[in-house]
């Protein structure tokens, strides 16, 4: 504890997933493959894009900068997890608790943004495929990734600004695997009910508007379809639709844990797992590996390093 000052509280105490130990082994090395997968996949894409010049168009360059954005936010909490199921005691200082919040809605709200993007991506490679390189030229794929960033940091720094003032005077135990706004919110010493509305408004009520327009722009797009050709439609229906089924697993874990008051569920535990670790390796499959043309650039990638090897 440290008197004289608004932050009394100097570390938290993770109660985790379990207190079995090995059950806690099992989750260990079942976490540590999602992440290894994560991690992998994304530094694939990102190479693969980078070296590959058929790839060099607007949907790769956005798709590269996703693949960034999935890499950074799974590095968030998974590390921390991944320790924490080796260690007999599960702590993290009040900074660094602090610091998990900010990145953790940092990369947050820029995926959050960055997905309504990919959407105004898709809808300008269908409705407008002979202007689709002049409208997603480079200065605005740059202006539009630069702006996701910029989104999330907003987003976050906003939610940290609420959080600094407050008191935290004990209890010093969140029943989870890692610091987020609600857990920590419960453990203040003063009334946060006006600080949960202001967050609900900023992190739930978003989602769900995102959400939802998100999917009646998917909608459009398919309705869209009916006017390319059979190839064409093929294509583009087989993308958005499997974009349309993605969207629930980024929107509504952070819709359950951000869209009503604070309170704790049984559930809470399993929906991080699925939101915070999850969800990245998902992304990664989806919305690229799954690509046909990504699929080849990584075919031909793999041959060049065979021959490079060789040589």
């Amino acid at each position: 504890m440290k008197s004289g000052n608004l932050t009394w509280v100097s570390e938290y105490v993770f109660l985790g997933l379990s207190q079995t130990q090995e059950l806690q082994l099992f989750l260990f090395l079942m976490f540590l493959f999602v992440y290894t997968t994560t991690l992998m996949g994304n530094l694939l894409i990102m190479v693969t894009v980078t070296s590959d010049s058929r790839l060099q168009t607007p949907m790769y360059f956005l798709f590269q900068n996703l693949a960034i954005l999935d890499l950074c936010f799974s590095s968030v909490t998974a590390p921390k997890m991944l320790v924490d199921f080796l260690a007999e005691k599960k702590t993290i200082s009040y900074q660094g608790c602090m610091a998990q919040v900010f990145f953790f809605h940092f990369l947050g709200g820029a995926m959050v943004f960055f997905l309504s993007v990919t959407a105004y991506d898709h809808l300008a490679a269908i409705s407008r495929p002979l202007h689709y390189v002049t409208i997603m030229n480079t200065q605005l794929c740059v202006g539009l990734v630069v702006t996701a960033w910029m989104v999330g940091f907003v987003h976050s720094i906003s939610q940290v600004a609420l959080m600094l003032p407050l008191r935290f005077c004990g209890p010093n135990i969140l029943g989870n695997f890692y610091c987020d706004v609600p857990q920590v919110l419960r453990l203040a010493c003063t009334d946060t009910s006006v600080l949960e509305f202001l967050m609900i408004c900023n992190s739930g009520m978003l989602d769900v508007i995102l959400f939802l327009l998100l999917l009646i722009s998917y909608s459009v797009f398919l309705v869209m379809l009916r006017s390319h050709s059979g190839k064409v439609r093929r294509k583009a229906a087989s993308t958005c639709t499997t974009h349309i089924i993605a969207l629930p697993m980024v929107f509504i874990p952070s819709i359950y844990l951000y869209a009503w008051p604070f309170t704790s569920f049984s559930m809470d535990k399993a929906v991080s797992i699925s939101h915070r670790i999850m969800t990245p390796m998902f992304n990664t499959m989806i919305y690229t590996l799954r690509n046909q043309e990504m699929q080849a650039a990584v075919k031909r990638l793999g041959r060049r390093w065979v021959v490079c090897k060789r040589e």
